[in-house]
This record gives C-alpha cells, sequence and structure tokens, in this order.
C-alpha cells in the first residue's frame, strides 16, 4: 500500500505498538494522527513525526467521529485507520469481578473499535475507500487462561472484523485484523520477568506484519503474527451447516 500523501489516523499512538506505527506510516510519506489519552505521549510522537496530536479516550463514543473528521480535513482525504488502543484485563474475570475495571476494559477493547469502523466507513467512502486495521491478539484466536477478560474482548474483535470486513468489501473498504503474539511493550512491563526466555516480539516486527497486511491482505482476515515465523491470515475452520446444505441470508435489510 503506497501511504504516500495518505491520511493515516492511528489510535493508542504514544507508545508501544501504537508509536512504531506512527513512525512507520510517517517515514513512508503519509499525514500521521496520534490519538490516545496519554496526551503528553501523543504530542511527544506527533511532535517526532510531524503529525497531528489528538489527546482522547477512545472509549468515549464521540471521539472517533470527530476525530476522523477532523484528521480528514487536516489531510484532505483519509485514507487508512488503524484501531490501536487496547488495555488488559487486571484481574481473574471469573471471580470477585470488578464491575468498573471491566466496563473501561471492554470500553477500550471493544467499543473503540467499533466506534472508529462506524467513524471511519463514511469518511473513507467520500474518499473512494480505504483500509481499518483493527490490533487484537492471539487471545482472539485461542484461549488465555491468565486473563479471560482480555481474551473475551480479543475474540469479540476478531469476530467483528471478519463480519464486517465480508460486510464491507463491496465499497472497497477492507476490514483487517492483526493478532500478535506477546510483545514487548509497556502493556507488559510490570510482568516482564515472568516470560524468561519466552521469545517476545518487538514492535518492529508487529510493523512489518502490519506493512505485509497492507500489501496483500483480504477483508476480513485475522492474521497471527509469532515470532521467527512470517505472518499469515489465521485459517478458520468451517463450522458444519445444517443437514441439507441450505445456507443462511448473507444480507439482512435492518431497515425493515
Amino acid at each position: 500500500m503506497d501511504l504516500k500523501g495518505r491520511g493515516v489516523v492511528v489510535t493508542g499512538g504514544a507508545s508501544g505498538i501504537g508509536a512504531a506505527l506512527a513512525r512507520r506510516f510517517a517515514a513512508a510519506g503519509a499525514f500521521v494522527a496520534v490519538i490516545d489519552r496519554d496526551g503528553d505521549g501523543a504530542h511527544r510522537v506527533a511532535d517526532e513525526i510531524a503529525g497531528l496530536a489528538l489527546p482522547a479516550d477512545v472509549s468515549d463514543p464521540d471521539t472517533m467521529p470527530m476525530f476522523t473528521a477532523i484528521a480528514a480535513d487536516r489531510f484532505g482525504r483519509l485514507d487508512l485507520v488503524v484501531l490501536n488502543a487496547g488495555r488488559g484485563g487486571h484481574q481473574s474475570g471469573t471471580e470477585n469481578l470488578d464491575v468498573l475495571d471491566y466496563r473501561a476494559l471492554v470500553g477500550v477493547n471493544v467499543d473503540h473499535v467499533v466506534y472508529g469502523v462506524a467513524a471511519a466507513v463514511p469518511v473513507l467512502r467520500r474518499y473512494g475507500g480505504g483500509t481499518v486495521l483493527a490490533t487484537a491478539s492471539l487471545a482472539g484466536l485461542m484461549p488465555m487462561a491468565g486473563d479471560p477478560l482480555y481474551t473475551l474482548t480479543k475474540h469479540a474483535v476478531v469476530g467483528y472484523v471478519r463480519a464486517a470486513g465480508e460486510a464491507l468489501a463491496d465499497e472497497g473498504i477492507r476490514v483487517c485484523a492483526i493478532c500478535p503474539g506477546f510483545v514487548d511493550t509497556p502493556l507488559i512491563a510490570g510482568q516482564r520477568e515472568r516470560f524468561g526466555d519466552f521469545p517476545l516480539l518487538s514492535e518492529d516486527e508487529v510493523a512489518d506484519a502490519v506493512d505485509a497486511v497492507l500489501e496483500r491482505g483480504r477483508p476480513g482476515e485475522a492474521w497471527f503474527v509469532q515470532p521467527g515465523r512470517e505472518p499469515a491470515p489465521y485459517g478458520f475452520r468451517g463450522v458444519p451447516g445444517p443437514a441439507g446444505g441450505t445456507r443462511p441470508p448473507t444480507t439482512l435489510d435492518w431497515s425493515e
């Protein structure tokens, strides 16, 4: 994907994978808006890449509609929206549930992706199409017993992307997801020593995988990213249909 002169939005862009992607896109000639609740971090990265800092909480339903519009207006177009912001579960999720913390987790990991896609689609449509890329996780493809709530949110993202990608493909709007394994970012900083010799992905390795998705990813795909392996779309096993071979409708008219 040729990014020279393109308009790009990256959420969670103040650090970690988001910052690496913002730098990568800017180096390729894109105009990049960095959205993050860490205002100082967003400004630091934006200043470094001559981009646009937009400090905000992405779990607020007003953030993504407002800031995709601002970015498109500032850049004169919008071509790529990377919904990268995320957080861990911070609790077992199986007992003594902290409801407020759980709602905050869902707000960032799930709601923000839905808000981001819904905000991006009409803007991308206006400029002839584009790509929305959500950062999920291997926890969206397999269970992670150490963090069931995080697993729940990332499974939700993968399911949403698979369906939305198919629904929007005919409009030239590509929706995909990346599903990295454990990445050496601030998200796991407090647990870093527990990994021992277990290989961790670097931020640049995830950015390389994003390059691959942008180059050849297809709508609705969820790409796994693992150390030492080429990133690739995950092959979901088909679900057996009803006896008789009938198929459900591929579209539904919600206006009725």
